[in-house]
């Protein structure tokens, strides 16, 4: 089992480590660049609340693996979080109700807001299925998707 050095730019910052080479990103985020707003839920790709933006793609980081992401930008929802899109989406999250436990949201987040920008006039059906890959146990989904509608139409309130 042979190590690899990578280096990956989290949220605008370098972080350098020596993983195994079947370490996911997941774990890279949470425990090397201590981005722990990352969530592991089922470690399987099928939840969705480890959702990050790899290069400009939305990726489940607990599918890819660490040296994959070598020479590679990751961005959380924290490293989102001063985009006026990610504000507006978080705002909206909150007025309309679609966050309880919050497990789910900082993937829902990411990918809520990849989707708007490359749909920004989406239907309900539309955003539907562009968050199918994120799994949330609290809200019923109708709030979530009531706070994304909300923000494509450029309103964040009720």
């Amino acid at each position: 089992m042979n190590e690899v050095k990578v280096t990956i730019n989290v949220n605008g910052q370098q972080v350098t480590a020596t993983v195994a080479p079947e370490e996911s990103l997941l774990d890279f985020l949470r425990n090397r660049a201590g981005a722990t707003e990352v969530k592991c839920g089922c470690n399987k790709g099928d939840c969705g609340t480890c959702t990050v933006v790899l290069d400009g793609q939305t990726v489940k980081s607990c599918l890819v693996l660490a040296a994959q992401a070598d020479n590679k930008q990751v961005l959380t929802v924290k490293g989102l979080e001063k985009e006026q899109l990610m504000q507006d989406l978080q705002v909206s999250f909150a007025n309309h109700g679609a966050v309880q436990c919050g497990f789910c949201t900082p993937g829902m987040l990411v990918t809520a807001k990849t989707f708007l920008e490359k749909n920004p006039q989406p239907s309900r059906q539309e955003i539907r299925e562009a968050l199918s890959g994120n799994l949330c146990r609290c809200t019923g989904y109708q709030k979530i998707v009531d706070a994304v509608a909300a923000v494509a139409a450029g309103k964040n309130d009720k």
